[in-house]
């Protein structure tokens, strides 16, 4: 199946590409310089990590993360099938993200996905895969084709911090519809996880700055 993927050697290019197309995103780069090139293997662990991020701050989660590593050493599915509910809490998880983590790992033991198999599959096709699973939304799957695979033209409307940016971008009333939003999105294809990462560099850059 077709799907469109970039490269770190490409990532530069693109983003001076959606510049001279977009004043807004120019003066992203003019201001804040480019954006790191986020990226993470294509590991249970990094599903873990994603799951763990939805609906906290990132240093939360990843201090969630960190707390696992430390408590089973490498984090495989096997290894999160033998703890217990109590070792979960002992490691911050909540009641609701054990049940998601231990349906990944026990789905993944099963072969229900492989995650191999995935990297050449099409977006839609990951999508309706990893959506039957409990506790994977699209937000998680946006960020997991973003961040893991790379597909070029994911916007990922649940992010709030892309989604506050693109509004602080364009000016646009906080109460702007999810609707005007993936359309003012639009504009940036076939490249939207690019301006994605401009987002994102812009909104952590604008908190630092404060």
């Amino acid at each position: 199946m077709e799907f469109s993927q970039f490269t770190p050697s490409e990532f530069r290019s693109l983003c001076d590409s959606l510049a001279a197309k977009d004043e807004d995103i120019k003066n992203i780069l003019d201001r804040y310089d480019y954006p790191p090139f986020w990226s993470r293997p294509n590991t249970f662990e990094t599903l873990v990590h994603i799951i763990l991020e939805q609906q906290v701050s990132i240093a939360s989660a990843l201090a969630t993360l960190n707390k696992l590593r430390d408590y089973v050493g490498e984090i495989t599915p096997e290894r999160i099938l033998s703890l217990s509910d109590e070792e979960f809490r002992a490691c911050y998880f909540s009641r609701q993200k054990t049940t998601y983590v231990k349906h990944l790992a026990q789905a993944l033991l099963d072969k229900q996905i492989d995650l191999q198999l995935l990297e050449t599959q099409s977006d839609e096709a990951i999508r309706t895969t990893l959506s039957r699973l409990k506790g994977i939304g699209n937000w998680t799957i946006d960020v997991y084709l973003i961040f893991v695979l790379k597909r070029s033209d994911i916007f990922p409307i649940g992010d709030l911090a892309a989604v506050n940016a693109l509004k602080q971008l364009k000016n646009m009333p906080k109460e702007t519809s999810r609707e005007i939003l993936i359309e003012k999105a639009a504009d940036w294809q076939p490249f939207r996880t690019v301006a994605t990462m401009l987002l994102w560099h812009y909104y952590l850059s604008q908190r630092v700055k404060k």
